[in-house]
């Protein structure tokens, strides 16, 4: 694990990371398949942008390493009637840069993220991850998630 001081941030995105966030979500099998990484980028990913930086229940996080973006998250609180009333952060669209892998990146992300998500209030964090990754649920795993659910998903045409 790096030590404090080598370069490593979190923070809120910026409309200028743009470029290199969808970057990161499309470089991988699955995300090169649903994603459109061009120069211009399409319109859709400001207005999702700007959609996600207008909304107080959700965050897209980056990471940065002296000043470069190297990995992204979704983080979304979503107040719920079950469990009393409480709060659970949602986590989505994680990614890391290919040349930071195996370096903690992925674990710092989510300790800080979580971090976030006790501060608050939270009192779950759940995520989805693709069959297709078992890499990823190894990751989570270790990182003490469970695969307590089956999820299920309706993609709707539009």
């Amino acid at each position: 694990m790096a030590a404090a001081g080598d370069g490593i941030s979190f923070r809120d995105a910026a409309r200028e990371d743009l470029p290199k966030i969808v970057g990161l979500l499309a470089n991988d099998p699955l995300g090169s398949k649903r994603e459109r990484f061009e120069d211009p980028l399409p319109d859709c990913y400001s207005r999702a942008f700007d959609a996600i930086a207008a909304d107080p229940n959700n965050r897209l996080i980056v990471v940065e390493h002296d000043g470069a973006v190297i990995g992204t998250l979704q983080l979304t609180f979503i107040p719920n009637m079950t469990y009393q009333g409480g709060i659970r952060a949602q986590i989505e669209g994680v990614r890391v840069d290919d040349a930071y892998r195996s370096r903690q990146i992925g674990k710092r992300l989510f300790e800080w993220t979580i971090a976030e998500a006790r501060r608050h209030g939270c009192h779950m964090v759940q995520l989805t991850a693709d069959k297709t990754r078992p890499d990823a649920h190894r990751f989570y795993e270790s990182l003490g998630f469970a695969a307590s659910h089956v999820g299920m998903k309706l993609y709707l045409s539009g």
